[in-house]
């Protein structure tokens, strides 16, 4: 294979050189040690196909001033370093250049930077073994990342360092592919990284990015993709340009899509100008360009007619460096024939091809004039294999080791670690061959046709970038212009993404409950804790207020007073009841059974304390505790008691022996400790399961917590309808006993208390739907409170009345008259 590559590349030198040797030139120049050039003083703008290998004379290309000068930078650097006693003393370089105008028919030129006494052979022997030095020590070049792709496999070989001023492709940083490849300008990562700190300054996010269809745009543009993906910058169009491209189309599609920034970045110089002028051709208006460094410091385009019309120009470009000296050289250089109108052909003092510029009619003003960006990063290359070489050769204050033999990869290891001072700028490269010197400069279009300097980016830690945002004149007069595809949202509502761009959005408010954090994330409504609230359209989130029933609420006051006053009354009656415990009254209420009544109703209303101050686990447990215990036992004494008036008076007479069988085994304190046993095990067991624990209400007021106590129903449900089978009961056998004697009829008492708790419970159950705030605790206790009350008031009291303020009601004669009377009726 290699003999085959070195057989293709003798032919098209042989196939060259007749055609092309010219006088001697501007490009070449003796030296002890040979610099190679690449710079691309013409191009072919039309690429033409051919049908067999043929090289190519540049010279019927077009002319490129800017990389002309640029070519006579690296003339003055070597001039300049050849004129300096300090870094290379007794050694002169000298300087072998090609106009690289095309990356495929060029070959005849890197052949012969490549050879060694004119000729290329495969290698033989190890790369160890070595044994002769190609033509140049190094190369400067090429300029573009395509010319790069084409070119450097060819020097990698040998490792021959090529210190580039231009190409910008990130994947030259990959050493295992581009091992002695270095270059002096930053990489495409690092300019985009420009362009998107400019985008998000100004808040742009509705863009489109144009790129050339090699190596450089694609790999600016995957950069780009990459670069935004976590930004809120949106690539709304893309487009590969070349020669061919029908911008009116492109213009068209662009106007569709509503975009008001375009991006132009990488392209070079020449397809800039036909896009550029194709605007103002086409009147594209309005728009604001951001120009790759590759033309923002274009001379002739700010001043063209019509260039207002296409809206704002910004650009980067690499700062502006002025090298002293190189003006004399250039008027120095122009005020000799170096190249004349015709070439001349002399056999015995020849050159190479495309060594040769027909531009003898560019005066010096011309070439100073004209863009001036790379010429720092051309000069820095030229001064950065000068200094290598410096090393290399061990050179002293006034001589060089001149007996060393200088091998190309001698000069890439001392490139690799060199560290100088240059017009004030410290040049060293990092382990990828990148500069670790040097910042872009942010330029804008003014009225005047000049590219001002408006900022700056640089790159030494910290980052620090800068736009003088006053300084730009805007097609939208002192206005930013803005590059959206939706407007933004009102604060408070949340972008809904429409499409495939997140740019493209609905505005939606947040509802109650969530907020929304556009610096966190633009398309997500955030809840609010649960200790927190907020209205619609919230942008951040309050702190709920804590609302419970303390123990000074006069509410409460009254109810624990009320509470205090049962426990009074209760023990004032159980004092009464037990001076004239012998009388009708008192043991027609139940006799021993009362005073039962009496001490469980006062236990129940220590429930009623619970209900208020900040609730805890065990105020929750005994909240409902010795309420549902203890009025299972009043409600199971009221069952017995009425089953008894029953007895009494109806299943006596029917039932005899049922009715001595109770009296004989106390039937009714049976019935009652299986009912308080009962309940005790189901709340035991419930609360062991799922005692009541505190609870926050954030769910019926957004802005509220109600503390309350929550209940298992699962776990408490079983001990509830047992007082509701008590209740059911109670009312049934009270119901039995309705036409009793008017004066001595207890089971309507029993039957109104009765109905008097259910209503209560039923008002509460009512409330408890319609109402969940704070005070349903007050009304809760107010509930149990009044369940206790309707017994003492309306069953116990009246036994009191009578004892206290109608005795003679209160005698053994009284009620047997009234049992009489009702057997007589009966019996009838």
């Amino acid at each position: 294979m290699m003999h085959a590559l070195t057989f293709v590349c003798v032919l098209e030198l042989l196939h060259a050189l007749p055609q092309c040797t010219i006088h001697a030139s501007e490009f070449n120049l003796e030296g002890d040690y040979l610099m190679g050039g690449i710079f691309d003083v013409h191009n072919v703008l039309d690429p033409a196909y051919n049908d067999r290998p043929e090289a190519i004379d540049c010279t019927s290309e077009s002319f490129d001033p800017t990389s002309y000068r640029r070519f006579q930078l690296m003339r003055f650097s070597i001039e300049e370093i050849n004129n300096s006693t300090n870094l290379l003393p007794n050694v002169s370089l000298g300087y072998e250049i090609f106009d690289h105008c095309s990356n495929t028919l060029n070959f005849p030129g890197l052949f012969k930077l490549l050879s060694v006494n004119g000729l290329i052979q495969p290698w033989s022997e190890p790369i160890k073994n070595l044994s002769k030095v190609p033509n140049v020590i190094a190369v400067v070049g090429p300029y573009t990342s395509t010319d790069i792709t084409t070119v450097a496999p060819l020097f990698m070989v040998d490792l021959i360092p090529m210190v580039s001023y231009g190409a910008g492709s990130s994947f030259f940083s990959e050493k295992a592919k581009f091992p002695s490849f270095l270059r002096t300008v930053f990489s495409n990562t690092a300019i985009i990284d420009v362009i998107v700190n400019i985008i998000q300054h100004f808040n742009w996010r509705w863009v489109a990015f144009l790129n050339t269809d090699n190596d450089f745009g694609i790999n600016g543009l995957d950069i780009f993709i990459k670069r935004i993906k976590d930004t809120e910058i949106c690539l709304a169009y893309t487009k590969s340009i070349n020669y061919k491209t029908n911008y009116s189309q492109m213009f068209k599609q662009i106007e569709a899509q509503r975009i008001n920034v375009i991006i132009v970045v990488f392209v070079p110089r020449k397809t800039a100008e036909d896009l550029v002028m194709s605007a103002i051709k086409l009147n594209i208006t309005n728009k604001v360009w951001i120009a790759g460094d590759t033309w923002s410091l274009n001379k002739w385009l700010p001043k063209e007619e019509g260039i207002k019309n296409i809206g704002t120009v910004l650009g980067i470009s690499q700062p502006v460096v002025s090298i002293p000296g190189f003006s004399d050289f250039i008027y120095s250089t122009k005020s000799k024939t170096h190249c004349d109108s015709e070439p001349v052909i002399n056999t015995e003092e020849s050159t190479f091809c495309n060594q040769f510029c027909n531009c003898s009619g560019l005066s010096a003003e011309a070439v100073i004039s004209v863009d001036p960006s790379y010429s720092f990063s051309v000069y820095s290359a030229v001064y950065a294999i000068a200094h290598a070489l410096h090393k290399a050769l061990q050179c002293g204050s006034d001589s060089c080791n001149r007996n060393t033999t200088l091998y190309p990869h001698m000069v890439l290891a001392e490139l690799k670690k060199l560290k100088f001072t240059l017009l004030n700028q410290s040049i060293e490269f990092d382990e990828y061959g990148d500069p670790k010197f040097g910042s872009y400069s942010i330029v804008f279009w003014n009225n005047s046709g000049d590219a001002e300097e408006i900022g700056f980016h640089k790159f030494q830690t910290p980052v620090n970038f800068f736009i003088n945002s006053s300084k730009i004149q805007w097609y939208t007069n002192r206005e930013v212009p803005s590059a959206l595809c939706s407007p933004e949202c009102a604060a408070g509502y949340v972008k809904m993404q429409n499409g495939i761009h997140k740019c493209c959005f609905n505005c939606e408010i947040c509802p109650n409950g969530t907020y929304i954090n556009i610096t966190e994330d633009p398309y997500k409504c955030i809840n609010c804790t649960y200790t927190e609230w907020s209205e619609p359209g919230s942008t951040s989130c309050n702190l709920r207020s804590v609302e419970y029933i303390p123990f000074t609420d006069i509410g409460a006051v009254l109810i624990m007073f009320g509470a205090v006053t049962l426990v009074g009354l209760s023990l004032a009656m159980s004092v009464l009841f037990a001076i004239n415990y012998n009388t009708p009254v008192v043991r027609s209420a139940g006799g021993p059974m009362c005073f039962l009544i009496l001490g469980c109703l006062s236990l129940c209303s220590l429930s009623v304390f619970f209900y208020f101050g900040t609730p805890t686990t065990s105020s929750c447990i005994l909240r409902f505790l010795p309420f549902l215990l203890f009025y299972t036992v009043c409600l199971a004494s009221f069952v017995v008691r009425s089953f008894q008036i029953v007895c009494i008076f109806k299943m006596a007479a029917k039932f005899p022996k049922l009715y001595s069988w109770w009296m004989k085994y106390h039937g009714q304190w049976l019935i009652i400790t299986v009912a308080f046993v009962t309940q005790a095990f189901l709340l035991l067991f419930g609360y062991f399961y799922s005692p009541p624990r505190p609870y926050n209400e954030t769910v019926v007021y957004p802005d509220k917590i109600i503390l309350s106590c929550e209940i298992d129903l699962d776990a408490t449900s079983i001990s509830v309808i047992l007082l509701v089978f008590l209740c059911f009961l109670c009312f049934i056998f009270s119901y039995l006993g309705k036409d009793l004697p008017k004066n001595y009829n207890e089971a309507k008492a029993i039957t109104f208390c009765l109905l008097l708790l259910i209503l209560t419970w039923i008002i509460f159950a009512t409330e408890y739907m319609l109402y969940h705030g704070k005070y349903i605790q007050t009304l809760n206790a107010l509930a149990v409170l009044s369940s206790l009350y309707c017994f003492l008031l309306w069953y116990f009291l009246p036994k009191c009345y009578i004892i206290i303020f109608q005795p003679h009601k209160n005698t053994q004669q009284h009620f047997q008259g009234l049992i009489q009377n009702y057997t007589k009726t009966m019996s009838q």
